[in-house]
């Protein structure tokens, strides 16, 4: 089984408030403004990454080649709304005998229809995300955003690549929203 993610974006608005991100960072003026949006940036994708969810509203396709016949999915992404508009698509074709279990970590479970069934490919799409503003984002996620930019700016000058990882803060973060998976 081999499954191929990816993210397609629906809110336009950056995750994070570049003033509460330059106030945590000790910045004053406007001079790096674009730089530590920058920075901002690649910290929030590096959030998302790490603990496997979408700050902001996004749809996420998941093609899962080669699936076999386990009738439980785990969603790859979170959160998913327990009301989320959920397609699955089987061969092509579109299925809808399953069950939505939400949350952070969501799952999908097919039906009795799918035993009868040999697929070579599913895809699965789904809205995630906290909402479409960085005020939506919970503050532990928006805190973590900000510590790895810091560390990112402060990481500017030369140093050994072991020093600049990730902040101790949004690991920990993350790994409370990645979960543990089976």
């Amino acid at each position: 089984m081999k499954a191929l993610v990816s993210r397609i974006p629906v809110s336009n608005s950056a995750p994070f408030d570049l003033e509460a991100v330059k106030c945590h960072a000790r910045v004053d003026g406007t001079d790096e403004d674009t730089a530590i949006e920058n920075m901002a940036w690649t910290a929030a994708q590096e959030v998302e990454q790490v603990a496997q969810i979408g700050l902001l509203t996004q749809t996420i396709r998941v093609v899962i080649l080669d699936p076999g016949t386990d009738r439980v999915w785990r969603l790859p992404i979170g959160p998913v709304a327990d009301d989320a508009d959920v397609t699955v698509t089987i061969d092509g074709t579109s299925f809808t005998d399953f069950t939505l279990i939400g949350g952070t970590r969501a799952l999908i479970r097919f039906g009795d229809n799918f035993d009868n069934l040999t697929p070579e490919q599913i895809t699965i799409e789904y809205p995630t995300g906290f909402g479409d503003s960085a005020t939506d984002i919970p503050a532990d996620l928006a805190q973590a955003i900000m510590d790895q930019t810091a560390l990112h700016y402060d990481g500017r000058s030369p140093m050994d690549a072991k020093s600049l990882t990730t902040s101790p803060h949004m690991a920990r973060i993350a790994a409370r929203y990645r979960g543990v998976q089976a």
